[in-house]
């Protein structure tokens, strides 16, 4: 079975962007239930040297775009400014999303091409990443995308925010 890298990518980015707002949304609901201030809940970390809950939301939204534009052979629109709030992080969602939803599948059907005809690459830390498109996809993006998704949800529950799997994944009801 084949699977196309728009529907490998766009709807799935899509799919768990939506559930990343719902994230952030529970969030704030949080905050104003306990009376919290909100730097601290942009600023929980799982450990001190890692990132904490606003840059863990705000890279898994670019990140769907860092994976989706080169794979439409685009180049990566500016992530944009937005204020370290939860307005200011659904902003950042919802903007990835439209971009995201502005990419037609019909860009894609190059990138799958064989051999290194579509060498993406992208930075990953101090490291340069140069992987073909199915492979920069499955192997890198979608992994690193999910890796902060995860993250910020990690965090919320660390901070007490009454979440489970099925506000990650929208499948499960318990």
């Amino acid at each position: 079975m084949s699977i196309a890298l728009y529907d490998a990518s766009i709807p799935v980015f899509l799919r768990y962007l939506d559930r990343l707002r719902g994230l952030v949304d529970r969030a704030e609901a949080y905050v104003r239930t306990k009376g919290l201030d909100v730097s601290e809940i942009m600023g929980a970390r799982l450990a001190p040297d890692m990132l904490p809950f606003e840059t863990q939301v705000r890279i898994a939204a670019n990140f769907a775009l860092r994976a989706s534009f080169p794979l439409a052979r685009l180049e990566v629109p500016p992530y944009g400014e937005f204020p370290a709030t939860f307005a200011g992080l659904r902003t950042c969602i919802t903007r990835a999303a439209a971009l995201l939803g502005s990419l037609k599948p019909s860009q894609f059907e190059d990138s799958n091409g064989g051999g290194n005809s579509c060498l993406l690459e992208s930075q990953a830390g101090n490291a340069l990443v140069g992987l073909p498109a199915p492979e920069f996809l499955l192997h890198y993006a979608l992994p690193n995308f999910f890796f902060h998704l995860t993250m910020a949800y990690a965090i919320m529950r660390a901070q007490g925010v009454a979440i489970g799997k099925a506000d990650f994944d929208g499948f499960h009801a318990y």
